[in-house]
């Protein structure tokens, strides 16, 4: 599967340059050094391409989040370093920050963004569980604020909580009501 590899790669670097608009099965088999109908026969479609190819690089940013997140020992401080790392993929991978063009086709835009989002965000959280069981049962709670918060820091980025310490200091400061455990 070297070439479904390649052919990712040279999707995400189209995204990067031309935004999701400029990535066509044409454009990504010349990037990717392979034939149309290589990319046809291992995605289909366009929106195939782009929706496989986004998924793998949300795998890996996950991923990369996730082995950040050894150390928050509270909720509140585990889902703050997670909207963190999440800002800081969009702002530092080309592909992703893409996804901050609000023009054209892009997946922001589409308006079951959250639902789609939601189990993302879901899989980040789920440790969070064994910070303090009780959490299993206001989860949901938790995953969908996340959701909205994560997607409007990295969408209305502000100077004033452009770096990471700014950032965490104003989560910190606003958070900590919803990020409870109820009590017993």
């Amino acid at each position: 599967m070297r070439s479904r590899g390649k052919i990712m790669e040279a999707t995400l670097e189209v995204i990067a340059e031309h935004g999701f608009d400029g990535v066509t099965i044409a454009g990504v088999s010349t990037a990717a050094g392979v034939s149309r109908q290589t990319v046809y026969s291992i995605f289909g479609t366009r929106e195939v391409l782009v929706t496989r190819t986004m998924e793998h690089l949300a795998v890996e940013v996950m991923t990369e989040i996730r082995s950040r997140l050894d150390g928050p020992e509270t909720v509140r401080d585990y889902v703050v370093e997670m909207v963190i790392g999440g800002r800081r993929a969009v702002r530092d991978i080309p592909a992703m920050a893409a996804l901050l063009r609000l023009h054209g086709i892009n997946p922001v835009l589409h308006p079951d963004v959250v639902q789609h989002a939601i189990p993302v965000v879901r899989d980040l959280l789920s440790p969070l569980t064994a910070l303090d069981p009780r959490v299993a049962e206001v989860l949901d709670d938790i995953v969908l604020i996340t959701t909205r918060l994560g997607l409007s820091v990295v969408l209305f980025d502000d100077p004033s909580i452009a770096d990471d310490d700014d950032l965490r200091a104003f989560l910190l400061r606003w958070l900590p009501a919803s990020m409870t455990v109820p009590p017993e």
